[in-house]
């Protein structure tokens, strides 16, 4: 008497779908294959795109002392912050002239509505602020702000001066480049011009300091002056220009004496050259090598795009360049690349993916056959390419988070497989189940 199969459940329901349906096999190719598309397409990134908003408020206070800038305005503007909904820390340091607090809110906290609810508590209790302090400057921070990428520029020939200029101009060329967001130069001296005022010559003519100033504000400034309208056209005029070089400000005319102009370059002394560097970098090779003059260069992406690419586009781009703008006496040294490690941690997880299928196969076929062990991998694949699929839809990026999430999934899909693919050929070898159809066995497993 053959068996009647009675209450299979959704699981049941769900093999008794697929068992004879024709629909099945172009699933598991659509899938395999839309995994596959979705691992090309996919973001890849080190660090995961967690909201973590922190906002820098910097606030001056000329010619105060460390303490008298935490009592005055640190200390009345940590209370203040911390009434804020959605504050976790805030941390403060207080400097000659100036203090800098670092409001960090809880994890998932809107960076917009944080900046918006910061700026009017500042708003709303400008009148406590002590005398002599300038309004904040509120600058904020995210995940994004942290480089993929650093090129640092070296060399025996040219000094932090040049390898600055140099850097400068890199940097100018790479941020025209689709995806990449904040660029810095780190390191060497900046060009500047100073202006050394010659007191005797100044008292020869009349002049003060305080009457060149003005002056020298007025000649470096651009301004609109309106336009000119003729035959249908508009032409906007500018009056002025900004001082370039240290020939044009000697040129400025800065008043007169007997009848005759003084020009800046009669009464100061102008150099243009390096300005005195805020800090050093230094590139060493280890033990025995010299040590060179440095400058390095960082890239930030922009949110959601793919690190890999950026740092691909970046790294040509500065290849294009050697020869041409950098010198060959000049060396670039990648120093940073997050694009090669979360490329190198994805590739990682296709190795294990495939060193998982291939070992549940193996055992398959060595204890229950070569069918089933086909069925397995075919199995996981399709069930990993529909996930990288949501990935893809949903906007995520692969990272250290989610690599690890699914390498963990990896794990639970095997023991999945092979528990179902073993139960159905157990009830295929029953004595009791000789005679029953295929399909009625599979659903009952």
């Amino acid at each position: 008497m053959k068996k009647q199969l009675h209450n299979p459940g959704f699981a049941g329901r769900m093999a008794a779908a697929f068992v004879d349906s024709k629909l099945t096999l172009i699933i598991i190719i659509a899938s395999f294959l839309l995994g596959v598309m979705a691992v090309v397409m996919l973001p890849r990134e080190e660090e995961p795109q967690i909201k973590v908003p922190m906002i820098d408020v910097m606030i001056s206070m000329p010619g105060a002392t460390p303490k008298e800038v935490k009592e005055r305005v640190a200390i009345p503007m940590e209370k203040l912050l911390y009434e804020l909904p959605g504050i976790k820390y805030i941390y403060s340091t207080s400097m000659r002239g100036k203090c800098l607090l670092v409001a960090r809110f809880y994890v998932g906290e809107n960076l917009e509505d944080s900046i918006v609810r910061l700026n009017q508590k500042l708003q709303s209790n400008f009148d406590k602020i002590p005398h002599g302090v300038s309004f904040p400057l509120i600058k904020p921070h995210t995940i994004n702000d942290v480089p993929v990428l650093a090129l640092t520029f070296h060399s025996k020939k040219y000094d932090h001066y040049m390898l600055r200029r140099l850097a400068a101009q890199v940097n100018d060329a790479i941020k025209g480049i689709h995806d990449v967001a904040e660029t810095k130069v780190i390191g060497g001296n900046r060009r500047q011009v100073r202006v050394q005022f010659d007191p005797l010559r100044l008292a020869a003519r009349n002049l003060t300091v305080a009457d060149l100033i003005p002056r020298l504000q007025q000649a470096n400034r651009q301004s609109y002056s309106g336009n000119l309208k003729s035959m249908n056209h508009e032409i906007m005029v500018q009056t002025g220009t900004f001082l370039s070089s240290a020939k044009e400000i000697g040129q400025v005319v800065v008043g007169v004496y007997a009848g005759q102009p003084v020009y800046l370059r009669d009464v100061a002394t102008i150099i243009d050259g390096p300005a005195v560097p805020d800090n050093y970098v230094l590139f060493g090779q280890g033990a025995g090598q010299p040590i060179e003059p440095a400058v390095t260069l960082s890239v930030a992406k922009r949110p959601g795009s793919n690190a890999v690419q950026v740092v691909k586009t970046v790294l040509a781009k500065v290849d294009s360049l050697k020869g041409t703008l950098i010198p060959a006496e000049v060396q670039v040294t990648v120093t940073r690349n997050y694009g090669a490690t979360a490329s190198q941690k994805s590739n990682e997880l296709l190795e294990h993916m495939g060193l998982a299928v291939f070992g549940v196969a193996l055992v398959i076929l060595l204890f229950l056959g070569w069918r089933e062990a086909i069925i397995a991998m075919l199995a996981v694949p399709s069930t990993l390419g529909l996930t990288l699929l949501i990935f893809y839809l949903y906007g995520y990026t692969l990272n250290r988070i989610t690599l690890f999430a699914l390498i963990f999934s990896i794990g639970i899909l095997v023991d999945d497989a092979i528990v179902v693919v073993e139960n159905i050929t157990r009830h295929l070898r029953l004595p009791s189940n000789q005679g029953r159809p295929v399909k009625d066995i599979t659903v009952e497993a």
